[in-house]
């Protein structure tokens, strides 16, 4: 989710109901009304403070999300190279088993721009993976039958590729290094669209999973927001449940307020969400944004309801004890790149331990520290608090999920407390 969330100082009236973190610490905290909606959910999910990508704690929330599943070192601005994203190395593991490697999606739909991402998935060369917004295309995509000329367009996909790379290796020896260089990354996109053709070929004759959507509007969009939400939502428990993926991603909204995905604010009686923000000085400033939040939480909350009462489809317990979801931001108060906001739920069968709020690092333990900030002057205030990296949950992430790996971007370590 973008913009970050209400974080009112102790002494302000609002800390009481509109603060985004819980009360308390440990197994004994209250949520605010911002997480209430969460509350049936209390024993499947731990609530985390204090991580954060280091490389980018000096970065303002506007340019910051391209990195929240990377911990890339993405910058502020000049030159811009990102990494795999936590899904996608995931996806490379576990990819093959399913006709899909990984869903890929976003409110806004394809790529954005540097530093302004509006998809949350990148590849092993720190490419942006095209996100998809239209859920009749995305619907159609994993579950529209096969048609008889399916194994000719493949056929035809495949020659057109191999003209295209053809035609490049003669094109590259004529060009200048740092030409060459474009020319490879354009290239390295090519042959993922190979593989990605050479997959649909292995499963041509596989049937097609049959699933009932008449519950769901397939033409809806972001000016209808809650409704939009969940059937985004929707799609991925119905990909999850019949096993057409394992993978999935979905960006709420790019941050800066750019893109359509700024509506989802009128979910509840509001003009942009991005607004919000900037008006938590004004009388009832942060209960309108925790009022936004709430309805984040409620999407949220239904989402992995929804996996909860279903039985796990291979027998053991239910599909939210074997599903991981991680839902945050990238940023915490006022486009803060710090202290992020982050819900971890299911994985019960994997080991995960919940029912509880963990504050990391040191310094500041009561969020006050990155609480009460309502103007750009705060992110680039001094700091004299400690956190640890994002990377060392992903790390825990991954190593519960089974991939073998004791690395990821800039993680030191693994979380032991999940």
């Amino acid at each position: 989710m973008p913009d970050g969330v209400p974080m009112p100082l102790n002494e302000d009236p609002a800390h009481k109901d509109w603060a985004w973190f819980p009360h308390g610490i440990g197994k004994n905290y209250t949520f605010t009304k911002c997480l209430s909606p969460l509350e049936p959910l209390r024993s499947d999910l731990t609530i985390l403070g204090g991580l954060s990508h280091p490389s980018v704690r000096n970065v303002h929330g506007h340019s910051n999300a391209d990195q929240f599943l990377t911990g890339a070192n993405t910058g502020a601005d000049g030159d811009y190279q990102n990494s795999i994203s936590l899904d996608q190395l995931y996806a490379e593991q576990v990819g093959e088993n399913t006709r899909f490697s990984s869903l890929v999606l976003s409110t806004d739909g394809g790529t954005g721009s540097p530093r302004g991402a509006q998809t949350l998935s990148f590849n092993r060369s720190g490419r942006p993976i095209p996100a998809e917004h239209r859920p009749k295309r995305i619907f159609d995509t994993l579950f529209a039958t096969s048609d008889k000329d399916a194994a000719r367009k493949l056929a035809m996909s495949q020659s057109a590729l191999d003209d295209l790379m053809a035609d490049a290796r003669a094109l590259k020896r004529r060009l200048s290094h740092a030409d060459k260089d474009r020319l490879d990354d354009y290239l390295q996109s090519v042959r993922d669209t190979e593989t990605k053709v050479e997959k649909a070929k292995r499963w041509l004759n596989i049937p097609f999973a049959q699933v009932d959507v008449n519950h769901l509007n397939l033409d809806v969009t972001p000016e209808d927001p809650r409704n939009f939400l969940r059937t985004m939502y929707e799609l991925i428990y119905l990909a999850f449940k019949t096993d057409s993926t394992r993978v999935a991603t979905y960006q709420l909204g790019r941050e800066n307020g750019v893109g359509v995905s700024d509506y989802l604010a009128r979910a509840v009686g509001f003009n942009l969400t991005h607004q919000l923000t900037h008006k938590t000085r004004e009388p009832g400033g942060w209960e309108n944004f925790g009022t936004y939040c709430n309805f984040l939480s409620e999407e949220f909350a239904r989402f992995a309801s929804r996996l909860k009462s279903t039985p796990e489809p291979a027998g053991d317990g239910n599909m939210l004890d074997n599903t991981l979801l991680l839902f945050g931001s990238a940023s915490s108060a006022f486009h803060l790149s710090r202290n992020y906001p982050l819900i971890l739920a299911g994985g019960k069968k994997m080991g995960f331990t919940h029912g509880q709020y963990l504050k990391y690092g040191s310094g500041n333990e009561d969020n006050q520290a990155t609480s009460g900030i309502s103007t750009d002057a705060g992110w680039r205030g001094e700091v004299d608090f400690q956190e640890l990296p994002l990377s060392n949950l992903y790390l825990t992430m991954l190593q519960r999920l089974g991939v073998e790996t004791n690395q990821f971007a800039d993680s030191v370590g693994t979380l032991s407390e999940v």
